[in-house]
């Protein structure tokens, strides 16, 4: 099965693995409060991505010093869950985040834990790991970070502003809430903020072969609309220069215009600038333009 952009974006995202164990507990904080249940009750995370299924482990053994309960095995196809029930895993994990495990109604981004820069961009990388996607560049332009948590995407977002050029906006959808980029650019920016520059250079990429092939298109099309025009302009001329030799006016034209006359004779569908060089002596284009014209007006003039 072909890995989605989304997927190949995470499973780079997944390549950096945080070194200092503050790192680690920010990027599982990201993780907890973008998964699909973070409660007192149980922890847990849904993902389709092997390469975020095995980073889990070891980040929450690093961040934590616990084991997953309920884990699932890497060849099982389809999502994968990973969940943790045992109460005191929980408590554990809770208060490490600034959490009580009596009082979880609302979830919200504990600062202290994301003071250091290096400490913001481990917590982004774990919420888009685990709630976020990114469009395929070559159908459109899109990255969101979805949560069921007011609080926890307006947090998210002031925590985005106070990093200066990674600008998102937010918007509430089904009863949750979206921070998303809608510009190729900032959304590669942020690709590579996390850690993905390969993903972000392939949104760059994607947007440069859509503007060449716009560009080819758009040359073709006003090709093929002047090549039409020639065409008209070459028939309406073969036209005068038939009524003319019918009234038997053609060969008594000033030998300028009879000569331009032949020369649309024998060459039907040649250019103006090609024409012209067949003139004796050889004229401009717009000269030759002008003669075609005379011919057509003689041609009127004389049918009438």
């Amino acid at each position: 099965m072909a890995i989605s952009f989304s997927g190949a974006a995470k499973a780079e995202v997944c390549r950096v693995f945080p070194n200092r164990p503050c790192c680690a507990l920010a990027e599982c904080f990201g993780i907890l409060l973008y998964c699909n249940s973070f409660t007192a009750d149980s922890i847990k995370i849904i993902t389709e991505s092997r390469e975020f299924a095995q980073l889990l482990p070891a980040l929450f053994k690093k961040a934590f010093n616990v084991c997953f309960d309920i884990f699932p095995s890497l060849e099982a196809p389809g999502k994968l869950v990973f969940q943790i029930t045992d109460e005191e895993k929980i408590a554990h994990i809770m208060e490490s985040c600034g959490f009580s495990p009596d009082d979880t109604v609302a979830l919200h981004v504990n600062l202290p834990l994301v003071e250091d820069d290096c400490c913001k961009a481990a917590f982004l990388r774990g919420a888009f790991l685990a709630g976020g996607s990114v469009t395929d560049p070559g159908k459109g332009y899109h990255l969101e970070i979805a949560t069921t948590h007011k609080s926890v995407a307006m947090e998210t977002y002031v925590l985005l502003r106070e990093l200066g050029d990674i600008n998102m906006k937010s918007a509430r959808r089904s009863g949750g809430h979206v921070l998303y980029i809608k510009q190729s650019d900032l959304i590669s920016d942020f690709l590579t903020f996390l850690g993905a520059p390969v993903a972000g250079m392939g949104i760059i990429t994607a947007k440069l072969e859509k503007e060449l092939n716009n560009k080819v298109n758009r040359r073709c099309n006003c090709d093929d609309a002047n090549a039409s025009k020639v065409v008209e302009a070459a028939q309406e001329q073969l036209a005068a220069i038939r009524k003319l030799e019918e009234l038997g006016v053609l060969d008594k034209l000033p030998a300028k215009l009879h000569q331009a006359a032949v020369a649309r004779k024998k060459h039907p569908y040649s250019a103006l600038s090609e024409l012209a060089e067949l003139m004796d002596p050889p004229i401009s284009k717009p000269a030759m333009n002008h003669r075609l014209k005379k011919l057509v007006e003689y041609a009127k003039e004389a049918s009438k």
